[in-house]
């Protein structure tokens, strides 16, 4: 898997390249990793969830866009709810590759364009589409995401068997 990044941010007012340890964007750096290592694994059952759990706040909330396969109520909060979501993305992906990502931001808050490649488990297709987060961290942790799809139809279509109308 590999990552390629852009950076355009400058964190607090600080010198590029010399960012804390807890701001938005290297909390998010370390999540993003987690995050893929878990859906590789396999997720709920044959992953740890435990480096995952560790980047996120108590209170985390994650609100997903309608109409995706794996959006469930679209509001998933705290620990438990996040794993069941995560337990529900890698049932849907077993491969997902950061090709590049951008951000903006400072030590609280970061806007993230990432260009993924994920491929369906059920399906074996993949999907190249581009994806914006807003995230809030809050002492080093993720307390909010609000991500929004670029092309929500071509991750279901993906996702689709042949002949699944849903």
């Amino acid at each position: 898997m590999s990552t390629v990044k852009t950076s355009e941010t400058q964190v607090g007012g600080e010198q590029p390249g010399r960012q804390r340890a807890d701001d938005a964007w290297t909390v998010m750096e370390r999540f993003y990793a987690a995050e893929a290592a878990y859906v590789a694994t396999g997720g709920f059952g044959k992953a740890s969830y435990e480096p995952v759990a560790a980047l996120l706040d108590p209170e985390v909330v994650l609100y997903q866009a309608p109409g995706l396969p794996f959006t469930g109520t679209g509001v998933w909060r705290g620990h438990e709810e996040m794993e069941r979501f995560l337990a529900v993305f890698s049932e849907v992906w077993e491969a997902m590759e950061f090709l590049e990502q951008q951000h903006w931001g400072d030590t609280n808050t970061v806007i993230v364009r990432n260009r993924v490649r994920f491929r369906a488990r059920a399906t074996g297709k993949q999907v190249d589409t581009l994806i914006m987060q807003l995230i809030t961290v809050r002492d080093g942790r993720m307390l909010e995401c609000r991500p929004f799809y670029w092309d929500p139809q071509a991750i279901a279509e993906a996702c689709r068997l042949d002949g699944d109308d849903t």
